[in-house]
């Protein structure tokens, strides 16, 4: 639809500047003129017989009027070519800087003009501008948007052929009759004739006079003239009905009467011209009618599309009509504007089909998410789902509200802006939930990195995160499930690390214990846990004290004999007391490993 419109524009183009230069260049017998596109920039070339001298600063200026009324070619680079029929190169070349001051320098055949702004461009032959003109010579056997439009002017009015009846012939001389009884019988068939006659004498242009054909033959005469000057619908059906009603009072001349060829000749003339006029009529009808639908917005491309035709038809009727016509001035008045607006209208409807593929591709995309969201699995697929929606919103924003489409998309943004708002809300909801079990299973791996280093109180704060975390999941995400399978295994975790801390706590106060126990002023004990239980050996200087006053009493007062076997027994319940507590086994030992006390689980 683009390419036929754009080459339709070219057409209308080319005839409007044919025929303007028709109108304008007044010396002129016959012109030719090719519109063609190539690389975004306008080219038109002009070409004239050899037998007639034109003068191209005339025939450029007509050009860039024509262009400079056209909004769409106003800011369009253009070249235009001057060339004789049959040669193979322009005599003159120039280049058209729409809105600006331009000048001209007409050149020997071989060389061209050039028309541009600030300094003068000396433009030599070159095989680029052969190439594009043989392009606009050769568009009759290719496909290009070029325009060849060569009217004829060999139409001419055919001359009225003015060839009356010759008067009726003269009654031959009766002979004198030799029987007289005959004589009543011809009276009255004398009587019957002249009775006759004198009713047909009585007919219409009978007679010497005849006021139809006169009113006719003058209205003929004068209706040239007043087609000419005509300058408006109104005045062409004044002629029209003018021409009508002479032509149907000739129809009260009978086909005996010897004016009857003479009034069917010139009924024949003048109903040829009122429907000349009709025509004319009717195309200036059909574009008044165009002209004010154009005045109300368009409901569819459909409503565009009519304009387009109704131009078209207002249009064709009219370009039929040929230079040698009287009514060749009054139409060509009314072709220029009619055809600016039917370049407004392909444009407008250039405009609508890319609001109309905008409204489709928007339509296809949004069937695209929907299909997107009903199988979502994934967080990146609700991210696609959103992005699609808003793909559609951007699309339909941006229709003007000029376009015929407007409606349709503000319907359709009624009904997919809440489907985006919720594909938001839900991706904002996947993104929060896959953020959160990705924190909950960091968490978690740390935990395990600390249980490892058996740092149990950082593992078991660790594991109590986690679970915690994995909890927040929201159970309405697509990470519920895999975050419901990870509560379990987090909860063992954070039981057994507890546990073991638990532990750990145990025996870490099992070894306070053990420090205060082992320390009375000396060193009395060291000490050792395992899995077996505490082992607990006496000191050598401890020991060697204890026996020392065990084996010689009266080395010193017997107080304190008593106080070592008193400590020792103190020690001995204290040493029961960190096993009930610690859950393990004791054996002391004394400095040279013999078993001085032991208790073990449960005795």
């Amino acid at each position: 639809m683009k390419v036929a419109v754009q080459q339709e524009d070219l057409q209308l183009l080319a005839k409007t500047l044919q025929e303007q230069l028709l109108v304008e260049v007044s010396s002129s017998g016959v012109f030719q003129v090719k519109c063609a596109v190539n690389k975004d920039e306008l080219m038109i070339l002009t070409q004239h017989p050899s037998s007639v001298i034109v003068d191209a600063q005339v025939i450029f200026a007509v050009i860039e009027e024509v262009l400079q009324s056209l909004a769409s070619y106003r800011e369009q680079r253009v070249q235009c070519f001057l060339r004789v029929f049959g040669e193979q190169l322009p005599y003159s070349k120039c280049f058209l800087a729409l809105k600006q001051r331009t000048r001209w320098e007409d050149k020997e055949m071989g060389i061209w003009g050039v028309r541009g702004v600030g300094e003068d461009e000396e433009v030599q032959k070159d095989e680029g501008a052969i190439s594009s003109l043989s392009a606009l010579s050769d568009y009759s056997s290719s496909a290009s948007s070029a325009l060849t439009y060569l009217p004829s002017f060999d139409e001419t009015e055919p001359e009225e052929v003015f060839d009356p009846f010759a008067d009726a012939p003269n009654l031959a001389a009766s002979k004198p009759g030799r029987l007289k009884p005959l004589f009543v019988g011809v009276a009255l068939v004398g009587f019957i004739v002249l009775g006759v006659g004198g009713y047909l004498l009585t007919r219409p242009c009978m007679m010497s006079e005849c006021k139809e054909i006169e009113v006719a033959e003058q209205l003929k005469t004068q209706s040239p003239e007043l087609m000419r000057r005509a300058k408006s619908e109104k005045e062409l059906v004044a002629v029209q009905q003018r021409l009508a009603a002479a032509s149907t009072a000739l129809n009260v001349i009978p086909s005996w009467s010897p004016r009857y060829q003479v009034s069917e000749e010139l009924k024949a003339n003048l109903t040829g011209r009122s429907e000349k006029i009709d025509q004319v009529v009717k195309a200036l009808q059909t574009a008044s009618l165009a002209a004010e639908k154009i005045k109300t917005p368009a409901g569819s491309l459909e409503e565009i599309q009519a304009r387009q035709h109704l131009w078209r038809q207002a249009i064709a009727p009219l370009e039929a009509i040929t230079p040698n016509s009287e009514l060749y001035a009054l139409v060509q008045a009314k072709l220029f504007s009619y055809r600016i607006s039917l370049h407004a209208v392909n444009q407008q409807i250039l405009i609508e089909e890319k609001w109309l593929k905008k409204l489709a591709a928007a339509k296809a995309v949004a069937n695209t998410a929907e299909n997107r969201q009903a199988s979502a699995k994934s967080l990146k697929d609700w991210q696609k789902v959103e992005s699609n929606w808003q793909i559609v919103i951007n699309a339909l924003r941006v229709i003007p509200q000029t376009s015929p489409t407007y409606q349709q998309a503000q319907k359709l943004l009624l009904d997919y802006k809440p489907k985006l708002v919720a594909a938001r809300d839900r991706t904002i909801k996947e993104q929060l939930a896959a953020r959160t079990y990705q924190q909950a299973v960091s968490i978690a791996n740390q935990a395990k990195v600390y249980q490892q280093q058996n740092q149990w109180q950082a593992a078991a704060t660790y594991w109590e995160q986690a679970l915690e975390t994995v909890k927040k999941v929201s159970q309405d995400s697509l990470y519920s499930t895999p975050a419901q399978s990870l509560i379990e295994p987090y909860s063992t975790a954070l039981k057994q690390v507890q546990e073991k801390l638990q532990v750990v706590s145990s025996l870490q106060q099992t070894r306070t214990d053990l420090d205060k126990t082992c320390v009375n002023g000396i060193r009395i004990c060291t000490f050792s846990m395992d899995n077996a239980g505490i082992i607990v050996r006496l000191t050598p200087e401890y020991d060697q004290l204890r026996q020392n006053t065990l084996a010689n009493p009266n080395l010193h007062n017997l107080d304190t004999a008593v106080d070592f076997s008193t400590h020792l027994q103190i020690l001995r319940e204290a040493l029961a007391v960190i096993s009930d507590n610690a859950n393990l086994s004791v054996f002391l030992y004394d400095s040279q490993g013999q078993v001085i006390y032991t208790r073990t689980l449960g005795g």
